[in-house]
């Protein structure tokens, strides 16, 4: 019964690799990488760019929609908060970053 034993251990582990193995899997996840970078992480870096962009030209008199969805027109611009009047005599304050868009001069007007 003890000749199964002897002979699992007389078998060796796995033969050793060539000595070029070990860029293949270094290759694989590099590649892999780079897929990752060019599809998910510059397109999310290229967007963040534009919105810091946008959010640094809002100036007195444009019309934006916040995240919140109010429609009104900016007028006053400080270093985090913006005034914003939706409605004659109705301001409110709100937070920059809370601004989605910026639309075209007239819209709140036109509704």
């Amino acid at each position: 019964m003890n000749f199964f034993i002897a002979d699992a251990w007389a078998q060796g582990g796995p033969p050793p690799g060539a000595p070029g193995d070990f860029w293949v899997p270094l290759l694989i996840f590099s590649t892999i990488f780079l897929v990752y970078y060019l599809l998910a992480i510059r397109p999310r870096l290229k967007r963040h760019k534009e919105r810091l962009r946008m959010l640094a030209s809002v100036n007195k008199g444009d019309e934006i929609i916040t995240n919140g969805g109010l429609l009104g027109r900016i007028l006053q611009v400080g270093d985090n908060f913006l005034l914003l009047e939706l409605s004659e005599g109705m301001e409110v304050k709100v937070e920059k970053s809370a601004v989605s868009r910026v639309v075209p001069k007239g819209t709140a007007k036109s509704l």
